[in-house]
């Protein structure tokens, strides 16, 4: 089956879920299928994955939630998947920079590979990238834009 997408409206603006039946294959600030639900059935597997996605990540803005039991269909390269694996260890409320990334995942001269990778995570915050920032402390780029990383950030701290 192919994957479809649902459409979540949230506080920070929408979200984009994509799934088959065999998992959750992203989360997206912006994301254009052919196939898109606008309701979703329980009874149809992936739309199960998105309903279960949809519950965990309401419970995240609420602040109820600090970490996701989603199954993740991860298809990035092996580096990109070990730069996310990285990230989905970063503890809430945290930050760390991207060369505590590229350390954890033992290359610590690929700090731009691992921004790279930071940048291309098709698990917007289920695998946190939000908590990614540069090593002066500065609050680096998101592809969601600063003031939804700013608040995403925000929502961990309260």
């Amino acid at each position: 089956m192919a994957a479809i997408q649902y459409k979540m409206k949230t506080k920070v603006g929408p979200l984009y879920i994509v799934a088959s039946e065999k998992g959750l294959q992203g989360v997206y600030w912006s994301k254009e299928l052919d196939k898109s639900v606008t309701a979703l059935d329980p009874s149809c597997p992936a739309e199960k994955i998105i309903l279960k996605a949809v519950k965990q990540l309401e419970e995240y803005f609420q602040g109820k939630r600090k970490t996701f039991d989603l199954n993740l269909e991860f298809t990035g390269t092996p580096f990109q998947n070990r730069v996310w694996k990285a990230l989905a260890e970063i503890p809430y409320g945290q930050t760390v920079a991207y060369k505590d990334i590229a350390q954890r995942i033992n290359n610590p001269k690929a700090v731009r590979a691992v921004g790279t990778a930071n940048g291309e995570n098709p698990f917007c915050i289920i695998v946190p990238c939000h908590r990614v920032i540069a090593a002066d402390g500065s609050i680096g780029g998101y592809g969601g834009g600063l003031g939804v990383k700013r608040r995403l950030l925000e929502i961990e701290q309260s």
